[in-house]
């Protein structure tokens, strides 16, 4: 599995205009430059859980999915500005993962694991039951059951339905909810992960 970040939230009302705004907001006060970015919206439909990832040359890969250790900017304004709970994370499955959860514009709460320092049965009595029961209780694991959604589903997200929107003030005033519903013309469908997205059922 492909390393990858971004910001967890649960699908409310989220307006795609007002998001593509923050979410260029945030990328300037992270110092990065919006120009030649786009964000990238996945869902999980049916358990109302939404991904945001900005597509940008520095946001793939393992690099990539680091970059959302330390910038944080848009979990934070988009927490304040809905009154959601937004988490940003990361997954290196080479080497860790984060969570580190805004609430109202401020961090209420993070952990972060790193593989090597996972106390692990002896090998005799770590099947793989056990091994996910332990997964379960890792960043990523708590995160899914606070969601409402398996860990290996969560993990996929980057390869759920995605469009992309875009920060150049061309983003219609609709629901994102709306957009994957409706498909909106305006979205470009997105390859977020390394194969095609599947098209989104009526």
């Amino acid at each position: 599995m492909e390393a990858h970040g971004g910001y967890l939230c649960r699908l409310e009302e989220l307006d795609a205009h007002a998001l593509a705004d923050l979410a260029k907001q945030a990328l300037i006060e992270d110092g990065a430059d919006p120009s030649d970015c786009s964000l990238l919206v996945s869902v999980l439909l049916k358990r109302r859980v939404v991904r945001l990832a900005y597509d940008a040359p520095y946001t793939y890969g393992k690099k990539g999915a680091r970059w959302y250790e330390r910038h944080h900017a848009l979990a934070r304004l988009l927490s304040e500005s809905t009154g959601l709970t937004v988490h940003a994370y990361v997954f290196d499955p080479d080497e860790l993962e984060q969570v580190t959860g805004y609430g109202a514009g401020r961090k209420v709460g993070g952990e972060t694991m790193r593989y090597e320092d996972a106390e692990l049965p002896d090998d005799e009595d770590l099947d793989d039951f056990t091994f996910e029961r332990m997964k379960a209780r890792w960043p990523l694991g708590h995160l899914a059951k606070v969601l409402g959604v398996p860990r290996e589903e969560l993990l996929r997200i980057p390869r759920a339905d995605t469009v992309l929107v875009e920060l150049d003030g061309s983003a219609p005033r609709r629901s994102i909810a709306e957009l994957f519903l409706d498909r909106v013309p305006s979205f470009r469908r997105a390859r977020p992960a390394a194969e095609a997205v599947e098209p989104v059922e009526d």
